[in-house]
Parts: structure tokens; sequence; C-alpha cells
């Protein structure tokens, strides 16, 4: 047995352990799954993939990628794929984190296609993946944001959530211009929650884009004001 099979197996048999049938079927209903949850809070999937992660070391770039894949592709448990995107974000593997894994962030987030997913890999993964190379990889999102999958369309317009200073204004700019006038829900909450955080830094900013936008829907608006005192 490989590195690769040794932690997937050693992350599926971790979570068996863990399973509560008694909060499963809660948290499947929440998250409104077709796929089956183990019912095992964060917490404590947490803790399993500390030291799953920490026990079974991946030795180079492949068999990380692997090891994601088969923990994402393979799922049969909604957890499952929660280990996957917490192996993407292990310390221990941040020297890989670079474009070259931007297609496989795009497969999770075409595939996994639901706001848990797609949110933490948005933030968590693209978004530093923009701010450290934003040669490579502004196109990508500039393209995802004019894209048909809602869920590129979203990535694009929150990647850029918790930048703070280093927020590509043109960027954002661009990418709710591109979804201002779409009426799917994800896109008009996800809007204003990129603006509302941008106006933790950029108040003035903020107020000024939403009163040079009109095609921005009362959600939107409500959400990016809803700490401005407008």
């Amino acid at each position: 047995m490989n590195e690769v099979d040794e932690l997937v197996q050693a992350a599926r048999a971790g979570l068996a352990h863990l399973a509560d049938p008694v909060k499963a079927p809660a948290m499947r209903r929440y998250m409104k799954s077709e796929m089956d949850f183990r019912g095992v809070p964060k917490p404590e999937r947490s803790r399993l993939a500390r030291r799953v992660f920490g026990e079974h070391p991946l030795p180079d770039r492949e068999s990380f990628v692997a090891a994601v894949r088969e923990l994402w592709r393979d799922a049969a448990f909604r957890e499952e794929r929660y280990l996957a995107i917490d192996l993407t974000g292990h310390r221990a593997y941040a020297r890989w984190q670079d474009h070259t894994l931007i297609p496989l962030y795009e497969e999770m987030i075409v595939s996994g296609a639901w706001w848990d997913y797609v949110d933490e890999i948005a933030i968590r993964r693209v978004g530093p993946l923009l701010r450290t190379d934003r040669e490579r990889v502004t196109p990508v999102v500039r393209r995802w944001a004019r894209d048909a999958d809602r869920w590129r369309r979203r990535t694009a317009v929150i990647c850029q959530v918790g930048a703070r200073d280093n927020t590509d204004t043109g960027l954002l700019t661009s990418v709710i211009e591109a979804n201002e006038g779409d009426g799917d829900f994800f896109l008009r909450k996800g809007i204003g929650w990129a603006l509302r955080d941008y106006a933790r830094t950029a108040p003035d900013w903020v107020r000024a884009f939403v009163e040079t936008h009109p095609a921005l829907s009362p959600l939107s608006v409500r959400e990016a004001l809803k700490h401005l005192g407008s």
C-alpha cells in the first residue's frame, strides 16, 4: 500500500470511528446534501485531520494531488470531501500552493457545486493564489466571472474576501459588473459579501461603488452597506 492509500484509508476509518448516526441526518438536511453525512462535527474532524495528516506524510506534489483527488472523487460521505479540502490547506504542503493547483480547485468547485465547499476553496485557496501570482491567476478569475457555471462565478466574486489592502479593486469591479444583473441568489449574496468585507478597509470606496452601480440587487446593496450605517 502506498502513502496515498494509507492516508485515504486512515481518513475514512477515522470518520467511521467518529460517526454519529443521530447527528448525520440533521447535518444532511441543513446542508441540503444529496451525499450522506457521517455525522462528524467540524472540531472533531479537524482533530482527525491533524492526526491523520501528521501520521501519513505525503512525499511529493503528485501524491498530494492524488490523495486530494481520491478523497474528493471517491467520497461516499460529505466529510470525506471536507477532509480533501482540509488536506489542500495543510501547512506541510504550503510550498506546493501555486497556480498549477488551479485545475484541481476548479474541479472541486464545479463538482462540489454548493456553498460549503466553494466558499472555503474560493477564499482560502484561490484567493491566496491570486494575491501571490496575479499575472497567471487574474485572467482565470476574469474568465470564471463570465462562465456559465454559477459556482465559478461566485468564486470569482468572493475570492478576494479577506484581502483587505491587497484587494485588486479593478478586478473586484470587473467580476461584480459581470454579475450584478444576475438574479441568482448565491451571486447576489456573494456580491454583497465581497463588498461588505472590503468596506472594512475602504468604506468610502464601497459607498461610491454602490451609488454608481444601480443594477446591483437590493440584497447585494443591503449586504454591502450592512455595517456602514446606510
